[in-house]
């Protein structure tokens, strides 16, 4: 009933190896764009159908676990008429413990490093790697010119900063808040989804 989560440079491979990772183990994959869309429709009543339409049937199973019935409804009952549009760290740290609640499950993104820090089945990870590979793999992967994939780079790491900043947080790329850091330089996709899965079921 494990939870990993995967922090990673932009470009480092993070949803590539969470989603080869998932398969794996059989466990849900849910990346950041996932995650903020769950945290958003979440604020509304017929959340779990909103998310149906938007990601379609594929990932109805892994989330229609995440929360028993009227279990949102108390989560997100002192925040009636104050949540607006944006989303609140408090209510994207709910949605983080109810997905290591349920377990069995690839976190990609979204500082699930700190958000589930104490959760005694939580498994972090960083995943690293040089600037002029990870600028290479969004060329290779995407398909992308080298001055777009540069840009695209730069920007993503930028966006990271600014979301850590919100958090409140500088460490985010020191390795002892981490179980294991991957040199994605250093490492094939499928060498490092062999080491990933190895020690989860070791655990």
């Amino acid at each position: 009933m494990a939870v990993i989560t995967i922090s990673r440079l932009f470009g480092a491979g993070g949803k590539t190896l969470g989603n080869m990772v998932a398969k794996k183990l059989s466990y849900c994959f849910l990346d950041d764009e996932i995650i903020r869309l769950i945290a958003e429709k979440a604020q509304s009543i017929d959340w779990m159908t909103a998310i149906k339409k938007e990601l379609g049937e594929k990932l109805a199973p892994c989330i229609s676990g995440l929360v028993p019935k009227g279990r949102m409804e108390m989560i997100l009952d002192d925040k009636k008429g104050g949540a607006g549009d944006t989303i609140s760290m408090d209510i994207l740290q709910q949605i983080m413990l109810l997905i290591a609640e349920e377990g069995n499950a690839v976190i990609v993104g979204r500082g699930g490093q700190y958000l589930l820090r104490d959760h005694k089945d939580a498994f972090h990870v960083l995943l690293v790697a040089d600037l002029e590979d990870r600028v290479q793999f969004m060329e290779e992967r995407y398909h992308l010119s080298l001055k777009k994939a540069l840009h695209v780079v730069n920007r993503q790491d930028k966006q990271r900063q600014n979301f850590y900043r919100v958090l409140g947080k500088v460490d985010y790329d020191q390795p002892d808040i981490y179980h294991m850091v991957l040199n994605m330089s250093r490492l094939t996709l499928d060498k490092a989804c062999e080491l990933l899965t190895v020690l989860v079921n070791g655990l």
